[in-house]
């Protein structure tokens, strides 16, 4: 039970990869799970599932706690009312997973200015909202991890999908500085860089005309879970989903000049479908 005592907080809770990495923290042993999103009808749901699904185990996790905040992560209001009623009923925030996001697809000519916001006042600042909200009380206890749920997009411009890589560009960019900024005051800070997953990301209306063929090849959220799950104990700076994945990204990094050309017309026949 590695997460024995631990409070844990996932923001993105009621779908995908967030409502998975909820349950499994619970199978973990995880004390308090803080299940956070804008759907509390959603978030209540997942709560009793959890607590019917701890109950059916043969190790019951003593006193485990879930607690449903509904809550819009791209409000920094809201993000700070969320963190004071917090820390003030629980005390502390021991794993903060960081994994609110969505994104669109279409060319940016095509895009709103709006719509392009939108998506980084979610994916990158509601980040950076909860981020702040939790860091001191997390620092002036010499301890806590914040995972933050970014994308292989962080590290591909994919056609179609400017202002979602731009977000995750941004997490990614954000998080290693602060990985090393808090180097020796224990508390740290752990990126998960999944390629696509297999969960309502792709409702959006904005693929329902043109759904890239490439969503074919995408995780289980379960595969994501279990590395947010390995993350939020783990001093490495980002982990790869799956790792063989990180062998494309050194080649990107390392031969641009020959990968960014096939990358790019790729990701651009399937905008231009």
């Amino acid at each position: 039970m590695k997460f024995k005592d631990k409070f844990v907080l996932i923001t993105g809770a009621s779908s995908g990869i967030g409502r998975q990495a909820s349950i499994d923290f619970a199978l973990n042993g995880a004390s308090k799970i803080i299940l956070v999103s804008r759907t509390e009808h959603k978030l209540i749901a997942l709560q009793k599932q959890i607590e019917l699904t701890i109950s059916s185990e043969v190790r019951k996790v003593e006193n485990l706690e879930v607690i449903p905040y509904a809550c819009d992560v791209s409000k920094k209001d809201d993000v700070l009312v969320m963190a004071r009623d917090l820390l003030k009923k629980l005390g502390r925030i021991d794993i903060l997973v960081n994994n609110a996001g969505f994104g669109t697809f279409g060319a940016v000519k095509s895009q709103e200015i709006d719509d392009i916001e939108a998506i980084m006042r979610t994916n990158y600042f509601g980040m950076v909202y909860c981020t702040k909200a939790f860091l001191n009380s997390m620092v002036s206890r010499h301890s806590g991890h914040i995972v933050n749920v970014a994308s292989v997009a962080a590290s591909f411009g994919v056609a179609g999908m400017a202002g979602y890589c731009a977000s995750k560009y941004a997490i990614l960019g954000f998080s290693e500085s602060l990985h090393h900024e808090l180097r020796s005051t224990g508390v740290n800070v752990t990126v998960v860089s999944p390629i696509g997953v297999k969960t309502n990301f792709f409702d959006h209306e904005s693929f329902r005309e043109n759904k890239p063929n490439y969503t074919g090849f995408m995780l289980d959220p379960k595969s994501v879970s279990r590395a947010i799950i390995s993350a939020s104990c783990s001093p490495r700076i980002e982990i790869v989903v799956p790792n063989y994945i990180r062998a494309a990204i050194w080649m990107k990094c390392t031969f641009p000049y020959i990968v960014n050309p096939i990358v790019g017309t790729l990701f651009r026949r399937q905008l231009n479908k």
